[in-house]
């Protein structure tokens, strides 16, 4: 007998609306001794299929589910559909010019797999047990599709813990990547560390908020006079595209070294000039205190910090630190200042984020007004069956 689990009825509505995760509360029995990572059957207590997905008897989210079609198997056949359907989607999937997500896991209904492209080499990264264990199916199909130099394995993310399985990183197949490797954005060439880099080595969410920044700078009749202050900068891109598009000045402020002196390589690759007080190394909390105590302004502030909250237990605390670093952006923002600010918690809603930075706008005395929904470029999409995909979220605000 083929492994299944039976659901209980209040999980019903939510699987007919084919959201992916079946959680353990909503399993009535398992039968047939699934281990971990198996495919198995999902039915309603009458026996009426639900659906096929894979188990994990380990994490709270037990089963992913991967089809909702009876007669669809979940074998070599169905791995190779999902991922074509994913690359065939995104426009410069085969442009080894340009960074790409190919696939954007439960979005693209593949539950646990993100893989991105830069360059000539694809990075993987295997989020559930599930796709830990069909990595070298999933490999070996993006390889015939994508004729890759190499595929690189980024698994070492903390979400890999709850599904009982150990960070991974390492070469999956073909050579190893060189220790960065350039792509071109929005006209501008940036350099990308897919070995030890945030993420799997760049923001790809960002690329059309960077251009949308690029863009409105470039409008400006006040533009190579504007200094801008890009917070949690990683290697540079925002302040890139500010000053390509003629802002007179952008400081970069991250806690990384390494990632300031990749900012700098960038800076150069654009013939733009390195002027070493523009990169600051600190604590950007701190480090916005000291500039407040300074009396400094700023006309264009960018906020766009890590993951503050990993699960809705850490919204709390998440909202104190949203709150705290708005509220100083505020306050070192000139009249008619602009605020560029995200969120990349899922669990913190895009409407909750709206009522954060109302809140830091309030304590700060100022005024301000919301020109623009800001949300993830458009090769990260959002199944609308499931609405957690929906993770990075920003505000652009004119501060008086």
């Amino acid at each position: 007998m083929s492994a299944k689990a039976i659901l209980n009825e209040g999980v019903l509505k939510s699987i007919s609306r084919r959201h992916p995760w079946i959680f353990s509360g909503a399993i009535k029995a398992v039968k047939g001794n699934p281990e971990d990572g198996d495919i198995l059957k999902l039915v309603a207590s009458n026996d009426q299929f639900l659906g096929r997905g894979y188990w994990n008897s380990k994490s709270q989210i037990q089963v992913r589910v991967l089809s909702w079609d009876e007669e669809e198997l979940i074998d070599h056949h169905f791995w190779h559909k999902r991922l074509l359907r994913a690359i065939e989607s995104r426009p410069f999937a085969k442009d080894i010019t340009k960074g790409c997500r190919l696939v954007n896991a439960e979005n693209d209904f593949l539950p646990g797999l993100v893989v991105d492209r830069y360059g000539e080499w694809l990075v993987l990264q295997a989020l559930t047990l599930g796709i830990e264990r069909r990595k070298t199916l999933i490999t070996e199909l993006l390889v015939e599709m994508l004729q890759p130099k190499g595929v690189y394995e980024r698994s070492d993310v903390d979400v890999r813990k709850r599904e009982g399985l150990d960070e991974r990183s390492g070469v999956l197949w073909g050579e190893t990547p060189p220790s960065t490797i350039e792509i071109e954005e929005n006209g501008l060439r940036l350099l990308v560390d897919i070995q030890h880099g945030h993420k799997t080595g760049f923001y790809l969410d960002q690329q059309v908020n960077r251009a949308m920044l690029a863009e409105w700078i470039a409008h400006q009749s006040n533009r190579t006079e504007m200094t801008v202050l890009n917070t949690f900068s990683y290697t540079g891109a925002f302040s890139i595209a500010a000053r390509a598009a003629g802002a007179g000045r952008a400081i970069s402020l991250d806690s990384s070294a390494d990632a300031l002196e990749i900012a700098k390589e960038n800076y150069r690759l654009n013939g733009l000039v390195v002027d070493e007080a523009d990169f600051v190394e600190g604590d950007v909390f701190a480090v916005l205190r000291q500039y407040r105590e300074q009396g400094q302004k700023f006309d264009v502030i960018i906020l766009d910090p890590p993951k503050f909250a990993q699960s809705a237990k850490q919204v709390e605390r998440a909202a104190r630190g949203y709150k705290d670093i708005n509220l100083l952006a505020f306050q070192l923002l000139n009249p008619g200042g602009w605020l560029w600010t995200f969120s990349c918690s899922n669990a913190i809603h895009p409407d909750l984020f709206q009522k954060i930075v109302f809140g830091a706008l309030e304590d700060s005395k100022r005024e301000a007004q919301i020109v623009q929904h800001l949300h993830a470029a458009p090769d990260h999409p959002i199944a609308l069956t499931f609405p957690e995909g929906e993770y990075l979220k920003g505000l652009v605000c004119r501060v008086w």
